[in-house]
Order: structure tokens, then C-alpha cells, then sequence
């Protein structure tokens, strides 16, 4: 069973790191990709997605997961916006009417998926303790 170090044992320069760090640099890749293709885009899109359910199993709970996530999608749609602002090409992929609303999206996507993510973990937490609970005959 996959039991990472859980965020709130890590020290502070790993917490920024992890939380801050690299969904600014998952962002920043994004934004580039968000001009190059939108194949590339969507496929990095699916990779993140996949982190961010990742990212919730170093919480104890869906709750803990729910926090990390909304802060880490904020960053990763505010570095998106702003490194694509930066590399001046045209959108392969909408960004709707009012593009600055993504990082409410991506926040609330990250939100969901670590919350799921920490909901995972969790119940194999549970599970596990159930199975060490029984005695073997």
C-alpha cells in the first residue's frame, strides 16, 4: 500500500516546496503549453490531474486533502495565466470570456481532486487498520 510521509510531518521548506513550488512550475508548463498544442495541453492536464489525486494521499483525511488542493490549483491557474501572458502566443485552448476565473476553476478542480485523493488514502488506512486488527487462527 502506497503510505507517503504525510505533508504536516514534512518540514516547512518541504511543505512550500510541495505545496507551493511545483504547481507554480506544473502551471508555468501549462502556460506554455497552452500556445504550443492543445493535445499537449490536455495531456499534461491529465498528468497534473493524476498528481493532484496523488497529492492527497499525504493527508490524513479528504478534508486535509481539500486545503492543499485549492491552494495548489490557484497557483497552478495563476502561473498558467501568467506565464502564457508572458510567452505571447495565442491560445490552442479557450480560456474563456474572462480568462483570471481559471485559477477559481483550477483551485476548485485541485480542491476536488486531492480531497479525493486524501479520501483514498484514508480508507486504505482504515482498511489496513481493520485487516492488523484481526487475529490470525
Amino acid at each position: 500500500m502506497y503510505q507517503p510521509k504525510l505533508l504536516r510531518d514534512r518540514s516547512r521548506p518541504e511543505q512550500i516546496v510541495l505545496g507551493g513550488v511545483i504547481p507554480a512550475v506544473a502551471g508555468a508548463i501549462a502556460g506554455v503549453l497552452v500556445g504550443v498544442s492543445s493535445g499537449a495541453y490536455w495531456g499534461y492536464a491529465v498528468l497534473t490531474a493524476i498528481g493532484g489525486v496523488i497529492a492527497g494521499f499525504e493527508h490524513q483525511d479528504g478534508w486535509g486533502g481539500a486545503d492543499r488542493g485549492l491552494v495548489a490549483g490557484a497557483v497552478y491557474g495563476a502561473a498558467l495565466l501568467i506565464v502564457h501572458a508572458i510567452a505571447g502566443t495565442h491560445a490552442k485552448v479557450s480560456l474563456g470570456s474572462f480568462p483570471p476565473f481559471l485559477v477559481v476553476i483550477t483551485a476548485i478542480a485541485g480542491m476536488l481532486l486531492s480531497a479525493g485523493g486524501g479520501r483514498l488514502a484514508r480508507g486504505q488506512r482504515e482498511r489496513a487498520q481493520a485487516r492488523a486488527a484481526v487475529p490470525v487462527e
